[in-house]
């Protein structure tokens, strides 16, 4: 059978060199440029239209952030703070909507105030955090830990099989993804990872929200890869909505972690229904800093975005960039 060849992928770009500056957001700005986006993306002339038209007032809402980076490159407040106004606007109520990451270290360093947000902030449990009838399974074994569902803690007092390491080809997804959201906000920031080339829109509602999850951000290309067939479950990739690339500070070594050595005032915010747009344009202009700073290329380990590309996820070749104006 032929391979379904996906349609020019449409990625619109905001740029406000204004938007940050020493690492400090402008709030207005933002929500401006977010707003635009948002209307752009849907081409609805007014945000509750806009945001109506991607959300239903029966959906159960989450935004999916990254909260590794601490202060400096957490997911933007003020990104979140503009799409909840947006979901409000469009009927839902504020605390019904769930913001969420694997763990939520770094939001009060980056300016979340989770008692007084009216959202949800919600991080995912160690174990219970699992459901146990939500499996994905790869041909690719992982040493399990504390944390994942399956780990067992009392395996050392078990006779003879205290030297054996607890190991399974199965993962399981968040309850906050399997039964608790029905759409989904992706908004990842703008950074590289040493293990799968980059922290972008494909990798943000994937691995952080399975367990045993290590096994595909380390050794052979062929794990790596099985990031695109993880996202197009159907318990995640049909229920992103639209993908907001948080690119006001970006990363191009060491990251999703804190690494101001390594970082860019870029000021950008990228928005797309498509996924691997967004995550090629943001591979490419990684490459281009990378290569000034003379870093070896995240290009190789970024293969989930071509491999999301084979599997008719999106667009990597094909792409019209929007800039939306001022």
């Amino acid at each position: 059978m032929a391979q379904r060849i996906p349609a020019p992928a449409i990625v619109y770009s905001a740029h406000n060199p204004a938007a940050i500056k020493d690492y400090r957001t402008d709030p207005a700005i933002v929500r401006a440029m977010v707003n635009r986006l948002v209307l752009a993306v849907t081409g609805q002339p007014d945000l509750p239209r806009a945001w109506g038209s991607l959300v239903s007032p029966n959906d159960k809402v989450g935004i999916k952030i990254c909260a590794a980076g601490g202060e400096l490159f957490t997911t933007h407040r003020d990104i979140v703070n503009a799409i909840v106004d947006g979901l409000v606007a469009a009927g839902h109520s504020r605390n019904s909507i769930i913001v969420w990451d694997r763990s939520l270290g770094g939001i009060k360093d980056a300016g979340y105030r989770p008692d007084a947000e009216g959202y949800q902030m919600r991080s995912i449990a160690p174990r219970d955090g699992y459901d146990p009838k939500a499996i994905f399974t790869a041909p690719i074994t992982g040493k399990l830990i504390w944390g994942d569902l399956e780990f067992r803690s009392d395996r050392g007092q078990i006779p003879l099989l205290s030297d054996q390491e607890q190991t399974s080809d199965e993962s399981h997804f968040a309850r906050i993804v399997s039964s608790e959201v029905t759409k989904i906000i992706n908004v990842p920031v703008m950074s590289d990872s040493s293990s799968n080339g980059i922290v972008g829109c494909l990798y943000n509602v994937t691995l952080p929200n399975i367990d045993n999850w290590r096994r595909f951000a380390q050794g052979s290309p062929f794990g790596r890869a099985i990031i695109a067939d993880i996202y197009r479950h159907p318990m995640i990739g049909p229920k992103v909505v639209l993908n907001i690339m948080d690119g006001l500070i970006a990363e191009y070594a060491g990251g999703p972690q804190s690494q101001p050595n390594y970082a860019v005032h870029h000021a950008t915010i990228l928005a797309s229904k498509d996924p691997v747009a967004i995550d090629a344009m943001a591979v490419r202009q990684i490459e281009e800093w990378r290569k000034t700073a003379r870093l070896p290329a995240i290009t190789p380990l970024a293969i989930h975005v071509q491999a999301a590309a084979q599997l008719g996820i999106g667009n990597a070749e094909a792409i019209e960039v929007r800039n939306v104006e001022r």
